[in-house]
């Protein structure tokens, strides 16, 4: 196919809004169980079992917004007016959750439920229309394969970011306005949520501005709701990719969720990497997040030439294979060798970067697949099942986390017993390598090659031209 000459601002453009989904998702994954257990003073149980009821609600809340979004018509797009309306509320959301109120732990933990559950709906109303743009802005698979890619890099950017900062700022912050002589990190917490919440609310104005839908549908009228589930529930490869997508999420999710805990209880020594830059303080656990986020985003550089080599299917189902082995290395590595551990973190990062652009290029082309199958294009259903497997993963992954802290004995700001330590150190290592076997087998059966896409998207161009 020929290749599309679309301009550096638009891709930066619909990098950027990843960058601001990413800030805050890379602060639930990394740091909410944190903050729960550790700031606001929450049982790992109780908040365990939050994150289970809450993610199951909005999970399958994703498909609704994405068949919204598929009926939404507006002189600026489909999916493009969501960036808009849902940006700021996006924003004021993100610093609720990280916000603590009231005096009794079930106070806490209601409001807990009310502001988790609030921020996954607006993240759902926004992530999904943005998710769902890249099957309208390309129909040629590698140019989608390159705004994914700049997609990953700048949500990994934006993860290097709040990851760089959320830890100055929060002792800047919790020193500013200090209770009893004592820092405040509660007031932390809230006051570098308001930070990054600006900056995301600025990143999707700008996606907004700086993005187009080009792709219309065969055929303009609007199919059935029961008629666009039916499509979507005999959609052999989307179900593969759903199963693939969800343990790779898991994989991320229990992995992300332990890391906190790794540094502060399982290795001697960490605060001796600790060093101070304009006041605030970097720790080993900083330096070993935004060295993942960094490979993360060199393994992202490298997928469109991989994919031009090997194709979507191999490169996912290779990287997914390394990140299963050098995942169980990782358990027998010593304790006190941290520079082994942060090569290793190096290394399964890289390929979990990989993988990351692929899934949302893959959705697209399930996008194509069903509506060449079915002649109806149901985009942001399709695009919602990304979302709603991101969730899904998140969901089971979190929810696990925090189970099997409690599992363990795990006892927050104490010092942790033998089987606590060793619980910790599975949850980085094997545990989340078993998710990521499970994702290859799934993606070994995925059927979308790409000389079948090339064949798929040159007939839906005759049959456009024919319209």
């Amino acid at each position: 196919m020929m290749k599309e000459n679309v301009k550096l601002r638009e891709k930066i453009g619909y990098g950027l809004g990843d960058a601001a989904s990413s800030m805050f998702w890379k602060l639930f994954t990394m740091y909410l169980l944190f903050f729960y257990t550790d700031v606001v003073g929450l049982s790992a149980a109780a908040v365990g079992t939050m994150f289970l009821v809450t993610r199951i609600w909005d999970t399958f809340l994703d498909p609704f917004i994405g068949v919204l979004g598929d009926r939404t018509e507006t002189r600026w797009g489909k999916f493009r007016p969501y960036l808009l309306w849902v940006a700021v509320p996006f924003g004021i959301c993100g610093i609720l959750t990280f916000s603590s109120f009231g005096e009794t732990d079930t106070a806490k933990l209601v409001y807990a439920y009310v502001t988790y559950t609030l921020m996954m709906m607006i993240y759902s109303l926004i992530n999904v229309p943005y998710a769902s743009l890249l099957g309208v802005m390309s129909a040629n698979p590698q140019t989608r394969t390159e705004f994914s890619s700049y997609r990953m890099t700048f949500a990994f950017g934006g993860s290097i970011l709040v990851l760089a900062l959320v830890e100055p700022l929060t002792d800047f912050f919790s020193r500013v306005k200090p209770v009893d002589g004592v820092p405040s990190m509660a007031f932390g917490w809230q006051m570098a949520a308001c930070v990054f919440a600006a900056m995301a609310v600025l990143m999707f104005l700008l996606t907004f501005s700086w993005t187009k839908e080009r792709i219309r549908p065969i055929v303009e009228k609007k199919g059935s709701l029961k008629n666009d589930i039916r499509d979507l529930c005999v959609n052999r490869p989307w179900w593969i990719l759903l199963g693939a997508s969800v343990t790779v999420l898991v994989f991320n999710s229990i992995r992300d969720g332990a890391a906190v805990f790794f540094f502060k209880y399982n290795i001697t020594g960490a605060d001796s990497w600790s060093f101070s830059i304009l006041g605030g303080a970097f720790t080993l656990v900083t330096v070993y997040l935004v060295l993942g986020q960094a490979f993360n985003i060199i393994g992202i550089l490298c997928v469109p030439a991989l994919t031009r080599r090997l194709g979507k299917k191999n490169t996912f189902l290779y990287a997914m294979l390394c990140a299963t082995v050098l995942s169980a290395l990782f358990y027998f590595l010593p304790r006190s060798l941290v520079s082994g551990i942060l090569v290793m973190q190096a290394m399964i990062s890289f390929c979990a970067g990989i993988v990351s652009p692929l899934m949302w290029s893959m959705y697209a082309d399930i996008a194509d697949y069903s509506e060449w199958k079915t002649g109806r294009r149901a985009t942001g259903l399709i695009f919602s099942s990304s979302s709603m497997s991101q969730k899904l993963g998140w969901t089971i992954g979190g929810s696990m986390s925090g189970w099997l802290l409690f599992c363990f004995g795990f006892e927050a700001n104490a010092v942790q017993t033998e089987t606590s330590l060793n619980g910790i150190a599975l949850m980085m290592s094997l545990l989340p390598a078993c998710a990521t076997l499970i994702s290859v087998l799934f993606i070994s059966r995925y059927p979308l090659t790409e000389r079948k896409m090339s064949e798929i998207t040159l007939d839906l161009e005759q049959r456009r031209k024919g319209d």
